[in-house]
């Protein structure tokens, strides 16, 4: 299996949501069960990258796949140099809820590619609906260990993970070059 070249957003009639499996339950159970109907409520915005070639069912296997919401945080949680520029009240930012890559692609490169991706898609929405940063509640060690090799920053504890944050300047400085 191979993927194909772009990001889209996930639509249940087209990606086979069932054949993923990125090796974290919390994971697979959102793309299987949870995304759909996020993205019909209102929540969230879920793409996907499908393979090239379809399944015997007609449908495209999802190679990988990331999720973004709208979201806000306390200037509390923020590092005390960066909170005393800010406002009172909730500061807005980008929630990277979900970002997973398919067992068999792990180790090619995919989780950097979806990430990249999903920052640029968070920084082009940033030119209509501004936010202060990107964050991410990290599932698991592994993931923190992803996350910070690529410039985020430990933010807080919260519900028991640790979330990063990466400013929306660091993501300008990064796409606009």
């Amino acid at each position: 299996m191979s993927w194909s070249k772009t990001f889209e957003e996930l639509d249940k009639s087209v990606h086979d949501r069932n054949s993923f499996d990125c090796g974290e339950l919390e994971l697979n159970v959102f793309i299987k069960t949870q995304a759909a109907k996020h993205m019909q409520a209102g929540i969230s915005r879920t793409m996907v990258l499908p393979s090239n070639i379809p399944l015997l069912n007609n449908k495209f296997s999802i190679c990988a796949f990331y999720s973004v919401a709208p979201s806000s945080i306390s200037r509390e949680t923020l590092p005390a140099k960066l909170a005393k520029k800010l406002p009172q009240y909730p500061i807005p930012v980008f929630l990277l809820a979900q970002l997973a890559v398919h067992n068999e692609f792990h180790g090619h490169g995919l989780g950097k590619i979806s990430l990249i991706k999903a920052l640029k898609y968070l920084w082009e929405v940033n030119h209509h609906m501004r936010a202060y940063a990107i964050i991410v509640d990290c599932l698991t060690d592994s993931a923190q260990q992803f996350y910070v090799k690529y410039g985020f920053e430990v933010l807080c504890e919260y519900r028991g993970r640790t979330r990063l944050f990466l400013p929306m300047k660091t993501v300008e400085q990064l796409f606009n070059q």
